[in-house]
């Protein structure tokens, strides 16, 4: 498999982009966690191979516009991964969990059709290889506190608190 790196500065320190031959998002996660990135490609894809190339405008374009305060811009973005059918499961499960909300490991696990499986949907988001855009930092433990994230707490905390104040700005206003 031939994937493509790319770099794009976020106020969370600049972000490692790999995408595919197709222009599809394959991988995402920070500067100081690219072992982790390419341990989950090597899991994930086996071989590759990967060399710089532009990620595709929609990509930048819409992790920009989430960070100047659109949390409704990560949604378009096409992204692609490998691991088992119930990582995918849980994977596709993120991205179905608003802007500006959280849920716990236990209420993925029964979205996903496995109630009581929470620590499985805890390694799976674990393995999450598109961070953000597969939005893993939504899930918190069952008693509201945050727990694990690849990118570390604080990352995780600054993106939760990102979603919440720019999704109540999307609320209109009462008359």
């Amino acid at each position: 498999m031939r994937l493509y790196h790319d770099t794009q500065p976020s106020p969370l320190g600049d972000m490692l982009l790999v995408t595919d031959s197709q222009g599809v998002l394959r991988a995402l996660d920070f500067h100081d966690h690219e072992a982790r990135m390419h341990r989950l490609l090597q899991r994930h894809y086996g071989e590759y191979a990967i060399e710089p190339g532009r990620a595709p405008d929609l990509i930048l374009e819409g992790l920009t516009s989430y960070f100047a305060g659109d949390p409704q811009a990560l949604v378009d973005i096409p992204v692609m991964t490998g691991g088992t059918d119930f990582q995918r499961r849980v994977w596709q499960a993120l991205r179905q969990i608003p802007a500006g909300t959280t849920t716990s490991y236990g209420q993925l696990a029964a979205a996903v059709g496995r109630p009581g499986a929470s620590r499985a949907v805890g390694l799976a988001n674990g393995a999450n290889p598109v961070s953000i855009v597969v939005p893993c930092h939504r899930v918190i433990g069952a008693n509201g506190t945050l727990t694990g994230y690849g990118g570390g707490l604080p990352r995780k905390r600054w993106l939760i608190e990102h979603e919440c104040s720019h999704q109540l700005s999307l609320v209109p206003e009462k008359a």
